[in-house]
């Protein structure tokens, strides 16, 4: 786990770096139209979504960790990829294997990592310990693609790219420093998930508290510019906020989902805090002073405890009830679910923020507070449909 750990921080730094600067470096540098981009991402988008299950099943197949390498490996040199784009197909070239397989790929290394670690209550903390790593990787991540973006020369670009290339490369061998998970029967039929609509069903539900993940990339800062009169730096300092909790609190907040039930608990505090949270920005309409940015402070405290209970609870379902005969079919069910709603966030809080202010904030809380409803009964109905052990 020691050395999924580092190589999970190496390659997030990556990320952080890339994500910093891809739309100045596709735009400015590739040349592409802003159109092009957009419509290249959501095609990928869409195919990471429709290959999250197959790519699933072909890890319960073929095993987690030579599929989680070889995933690691083909979006190690589409990144490089990128350094060759000079039109539309070579973006769609390099765009649709590196964001497709990215959806794919966090469901075979949550697959990897339940392999390895047997106890359910254990298993979330492994988790929660992958995504501290995460997120400490793309704060140092960003923090390297902010001083790129101040050079904003062809050079630093360059060197930003090949060095995400590397830490796929890291995070490909440290994966292969990983023992072997201990196989299990593979299932009958690989559309096993597709057929558990016990499972199914709460996943969707549970997946449409992800919009929280949206709030401060589109919400938030279209509220600031919109319909506020804070200063726009203020959302950067909620995402720094957010990050920190979650460096913090993520492992801690593991001990909340040790049963089924208590993940649906945590799930529903989660959309409460949440729809909370939504309140509170609602309120800060036309708002200045140090007033309304105390209020838009304690906004972002909810979310991140929000945030924090989502993952927790997401986790705590989806590992606990999935099928161990088919963990990397399960958990692309669970991706699937996860980035569809990711694709539709910002176009959710641009119409819901963006062009009805306030009211907006309270139909976006409406929507987390009916997504949490059925979680409980959603959960009852999946562990009558599995063994004693999964209500333990």
């Amino acid at each position: 786990m020691r050395s999924l750990l580092w190589g999970r921080g190496v390659s997030a730094l990556g990320d952080g770096l890339w994500f910093t600067i891809w739309a100045l470096y596709l735009t400015r540098i590739a040349g592409l139209p802003p159109v092009t981009v957009g419509a290249g991402l959501a095609v990928a988008s869409a195919v990471g979504m429709a290959a999250a299950v197959p790519l699933g099943a072909f890890a319960d197949r073929a095993g987690a960790r030579p599929v989680l390498v070889v995933l690691t490996l083909v979006r190690a040199v589409a990144m490089a990829g990128y350094l060759a784009v000079d039109g539309t197909w070579s973006f769609l070239a390099v765009t649709v294997p590196f964001t497709a397989l990215a959806t794919g790929g966090t469901a075979v290394r949550t697959a990897l990592v339940t392999g390895l670690v047997t106890e359910p209550a254990e298993r979330v903390r492994a988790l929660a310990q992958q995504r501290v790593a995460q997120h400490v990787g793309y704060a140092v991540g960003a923090g390297l693609g902010a001083l790129v973006l101040t050079a904003d020369t062809r050079w630093a670009y360059t060197l930003a790219i090949a060095g995400n290339a590397v830490s796929f490369l890291v995070l490909a061998g440290a994966t292969l420093l990983v023992p072997t998970p201990a196989r299990t029967p593979v299932p009958t039929t690989t559309r096993v998930v597709l057929k558990d609509r016990p499972y199914l069903c709460l996943t969707a539900a549970t997946a449409v508290l992800s919009l929280c993940w949206a709030m401060l990339s589109a919400g938030l800062p279209l509220w600031l510019s919109g319909w506020t009169h804070l200063p726009l730096g203020l959302g950067g300092v909620v995402v720094v906020i957010s990050s920190v909790g979650i460096a913090v609190f993520q492992v801690p907040f593991a001990r909340f989902v040790r049963t089924a039930h208590q993940a649906a608990r945590t799930a529903v505090v989660s959309g409460l805090v949440l729809a909370a949270s939504c309140a509170l920005f609602a309120t800060t309409a036309g708002g200045s002073g140090v007033l309304a940015i105390g209020v838009v402070g304690l906004a972002a405290v909810l979310h991140v405890v929000g945030e924090l209970g989502y993952v927790a609870a997401n986790w705590g379902l989806s590992v606990r009830l999935m099928r161990e005969d088919a963990k990397g079919a399960y958990q692309g069910a669970t991706e699937a679910a996860t980035a569809t709603v990711q694709m539709v966030g910002p176009g959710v809080f641009t119409l819901a923020v963006g062009g009805l202010g306030g009211p907006g904030w309270l139909l976006v809380a409406v929507v987390f507070l009916a997504a949490v409803a059925p979680v409980p009964a959603l959960t009852r109905w999946a562990i009558r449909t599995r063994q004693p052990v999964a209500a333990r």
